[in-house]
């Protein structure tokens, strides 16, 4: 079964809590503060997989959630770090978030990686607070949540040359007589329902990827037939192949259908306009034509290099195969390209943090955000008195409570900062 979309949701690790503890040894009455930090949450990491071509798998596993870290332990030994979860992609895989329809990643080529969710950063232990002030550490951090979010993965196949055109006109025939694909062949429209691809070998050391598309037709652009589902995988072709049936078998006028599809190509992409193309006069082996394939270069024979074939018979199939291959050596690999300007986004390792911000909602709570505040409250161990008035301490040198008095809070009003909520009472010992 070919799967060309697919939704996935990833979670990767949180990282480990760090750890409270203090040396007890013998003819040691004071030990210091030993405890370790807890070790980093796996990432959840995207990899291209040459030998994949469809998203199949991910239509039965679409939750995928990385190791987290281990806690921090006594005498200063750090939790081991949480395994990262490598995901393997077919090549030409676009990633999406889902939630904000953000262009994140074009995967391409074999064994390239992209982190689509970063795993959580290990607390800290309290060995890591001893200082002149406080030698014996009561609290420790405890770890950072791992990132998760949901994914749309799209499947844009890569192909050196992609065949094109109505449905019927030989193009399964055509891949399957120079190729070893083996597509479904009928006389009936739509017969293929999915692309498929083959490895065309011309002499001892060149060989290029064809792809047979789905057949479009008229409206294609708009949805119409299969048209919107395939014509994505066109975008990477570098050279479009468009067979016709020259023998107008079908009742249709070969030249018109050329015009028709190369309008359905313009409509969903200009730039596929401007894609090398090279015409297959397909079912030379029919009487009628002979007639239509004169037509035809009296029409075309200027602007596209026109090769009359028969992909029943074999007829003319070599002198294209070594034609294509000679073109390709010309032709760079095109600049990924689709229907709407992609917004790409770039996601540094340092982000500068954002100033704290306080709002009320209806109920009249304060609402505090921002992602340095909010971070604290995370990575803070609320059934530890000790880390609790360090947080309280933390908060009051942000300037929060100041923000607060200034927008006329009073005792016993509530505070939300992430998901905890707070009531305000002065404290003049902090």
């Amino acid at each position: 079964m070919f799967v060309d979309r697919a939704k996935i949701y990833v979670k990767a690790g949180d990282g480990g809590d760090g750890m409270t503890s203090f040396r007890r040894e013998k003819y040691v009455p004071k030990g210091g503060p030993d405890g370790g930090d807890g070790g980093k949450g796996g990432d959840v990491i995207l990899k291209v997989d040459e030998g994949l071509n469809t998203l199949l798998d991910f239509k039965y596993n679409r939750h995928f959630v990385a190791e987290n870290g281990k806690n921090g332990m006594p005498k200063n030994m750090y939790g081991r770090n949480g395994e990262d979860l490598i995901i393997p992609v077919p090549p030409g895989t676009m990633v999406y978030d889902n939630e904000t329809g953000r262009f994140l990643a074009d995967l391409t080529h074999h064994g390239q990686e992209f982190v689509v969710a970063k795993g959580g950063r290990g607390g800290r232990g309290n060995a890591r607070f001893k200082s002149n002030k406080n030698r014996a550490p009561e609290f420790s951090e405890k770890g950072e949540p791992g990132e998760e979010r949901e994914l749309r993965l799209e499947l844009k196949l890569l192909a050196d040359v992609g065949l094109v055109g109505y449905p019927n006109v030989g193009k399964s025939t055509l891949i399957s007589r120079v190729s070893k694909a083996r597509p479904k062949i009928a006389n009936y429209h739509f017969t293929t329902l999915k692309p498929n691809l083959g490895v065309v070998k011309v002499g001892d050391y060149q060989s290029f990827v064809m792809a047979d598309i789905p057949g479009l037709i008229e409206g294609a652009h708009e949805g119409v037939g299969l048209g919107d589902e395939f014509l994505r995988h066109i975008e990477r072709t570098r050279i479009i192949l468009h067979v016709l049936d020259i023998s107008g078998s079908e009742g249709r006028d070969p030249i018109e259908d050329f015009y028709i599809i190369n309008k359905e190509l313009k409509k969903y992409n200009p730039r596929l306009a401007e894609r090398p193309q090279i015409v297959a006069a397909n079912k030379m082996d029919i009487p009628t034509a002979e007639e239509n394939l004169e037509r035809l270069k009296e029409e075309l024979g200027e602007k596209y290099e026109i090769y009359p074939i028969s992909a029943v018979t074999g007829e003319g199939l070599k002198p294209l195969m070594y034609r294509l291959a000679e073109l390709l050596k010309e032709i760079p690999h095109p600049v990924m390209v689709t229907p709407e300007e992609e917004e790409v986004v770039i996601r540094p390792d340092f982000v500068e943090e954002e100033d704290i911000v306080i709002t009320r909602d209806d109920e009249g709570v304060y609402v505090v955000s921002g992602s340095k505040v909010e971070e604290k409250i995370i990575r803070t161990d609320f059934n530890n008195p000790a880390a609790v008035k360090r947080l309280l301490r933390i908060l009051k040198h942000m300037g929060l409570y100041d923000r607060l008095r200034e927008m006329g809070i009073q005792e016993e009003d509530v505070v939300r900062i992430g998901p905890m909520e707070f009531e305000f009472i002065e404290d003049s010992r902090l």
